[in-house]
């Protein structure tokens, strides 16, 4: 297995200069890019449809298109942000006037925090609901899970979030959590417990709404693979020798039916790092969702490709963790 994981890799890196490559070169040729933004700013009039009666000489534009490298051709345009980029410089953003990797660094704690905790809390509450409604299936309390499921499904993200808020924030009916933030105005004022408090309180409606995200394909991927498993003739085979159902289910049908969901366990990893824009849109969290919104709208390319390589190299390693669970949940894979 060493061998394969190697390859994979090794296969990182190409596959990182493909994806930066072909969102370089859109970004390089997109209308409304860097230019006509820096273009706006120095006229003053905050967007690029906005106006100004402050003219720009072609000697500013053009040397507006030197510092961007937008007088060069896109490929040797890449290629000398990928000179930045093998000496450990991501750039400056131009939108925040700091570095990108300090950007990163700053925002990428945040999305951690509440990425995490979601991801956790989904897979706590979503393996044992599944494995309960698959045992129970066609019972009272696999309707109403099921009716319950569906209805957050079919809810968006972002408006689940204003409801929450609505609900349980705004004071109209409820106010047991604050509107938004990491943390209160006051929190460095707090004592150790008061502080450990203040942060609950702030997470709990965004970790709900990571949670509600990705709710429903889990918990019932969960219970259709452990239906998949216990239908099989090898359940049976344990039953007839002795084995009583329940332990024949956990002790063998349980394991296999972990698979598919160890599939998407690369990708909700992704979502940690990158963060969840309409949810940091709505509970206002300075994270790496709101910094990838940012970046897009306003044409900062540096920090755009910073973000951009950052999330696909997570991604990327996404992906092979989800194969090396396969190999732990079960030895007998082989990808050889």
């Amino acid at each position: 297995m060493w061998k394969y994981f190697f390859k994979r890799f090794l296969l990182i890196f190409p596959t990182l200069l493909g994806i930066t490559f072909l969102v370089f070169l859109i970004s390089h040729f997109a209308p409304g890019g860097p230019l006509n933004s820096e273009i706006a700013k120095l006229k003053g009039s905050g967007n690029l449809a906005g106006a100004s009666t402050k003219q720009i000489s072609q000697e500013e534009i053009e040397l507006i298109k030197q510092r961007l490298h937008l007088d060069k051709p896109a490929p040797v345009a890449y290629l000398l942000w990928l000179k930045q980029i093998i000496q450990f410089d991501l750039g400056e953003s131009r939108l925040h006037s700091r570095k990108v990797s300090d950007l990163i660094v700053e925002k990428l704690p945040v999305s951690l925090f509440f990425g995490l905790s979601g991801f956790f809390l989904t897979y706590l509450i979503c393996i044992p609901l599944g494995i309960q409604k698959a045992l129970k299936e066609g019972s009272q309390f696999d309707f109403i899970s099921s009716f319950i499921i569906f209805f957050t499904y079919s809810l968006p993200v972002f408006a689940f979030a204003m409801l929450l808020l609505y609900l349980f924030a705004s004071g109209e009916v409820f106010s047991f959590f604050p509107l938004g933030h990491e943390v209160s105005d006051f929190y460095e004022d707090l004592s150790f417990w008061g502080k450990v408090k203040d942060r609950l309180t702030h997470m709990f409606l965004p970790v709900i709404c990571y949670v509600v995200g990705s709710f429903a394909v889990l918990t019932l991927l969960m219970k259709n693979s452990l239906l998949d498993q216990i239908a099989k003739e090898y359940v049976r085979t344990a039953v007839s020798k002795g084995l009583s159902f329940s332990d024949s289910i956990f002790r063998h049908a349980f394991r296999n039916s972990l698979i598919p969901i160890a599939t998407g366990f690369g990708s909700n990893l992704t979502l940690i790092f990158s963060g969840s824009l309409f949810i940091e849109l709505v509970f206002n969290i300075d994270g790496m969702g709101l910094l990838s919104f940012e970046a897009v709208r306003e044409r900062d390319t540096d920090l755009m490709m910073g973000l951009l390589l950052a999330q696909s190299f997570l991604g990327l390693i996404g992906k092979i963790v989800s194969d090396f669970c396969y190999i732990l949940i079960d030895p007998r894979i082989d990808f050889e």
